[in-house]
């Protein structure tokens, strides 16, 4: 009997249902709405704060950069998919991406799959 996946996971299939997969960095921000003067409604993502980093070694990686690597290779490499540099972005302090990988010789920290700590709530990142 196949698995049934929860109803959660299966809205994400729905096109339009949400406006973020479950994947994007953006999932859990929430949605605004602006009405114009005219009443049109205008949806948009309110500001994504940064999660707090956490300074704990069960739940990160070291990895020593080298010349040639980019954050979307990263991604594929520790994640399986080149999107989810953002984790990796995430949990070093940088405010572009490109700055994970511009020098050879970085030491920069890698969540461990599904062990990112939510900004929200002590609970873990999907």
């Amino acid at each position: 009997m196949a698995d049934i996946e929860p109803y959660e996971n299966a809205l994400d299939a729905i096109p339009g249902a949400h406006p973020y997969p479950r994947t994007s960095r953006y999932h859990d921000a929430e949605i605004g709405i602006h009405r114009q003067p005219d009443g049109t409604e205008v949806r948009y993502t309110k500001r994504r704060l940064l999660p707090p980093l956490v300074e704990t070694e069960d739940e990160t990686q070291s990895h020593t950069v080298s010349s040639g690597e980019r954050p979307d290779l990263l991604g594929q490499r520790y994640f399986g998919d080149p999107a989810q540099w953002w984790q990796i972005a995430d949990a070093n302090p940088v405010l572009d991406p490109r700055e994970l990988t511009d020098e050879a010789g970085n030491v920069i920290e890698i969540p461990l799959a599904g062990g990112f700590p939510r900004a929200d709530r002590g609970d873990r990142r999907v």
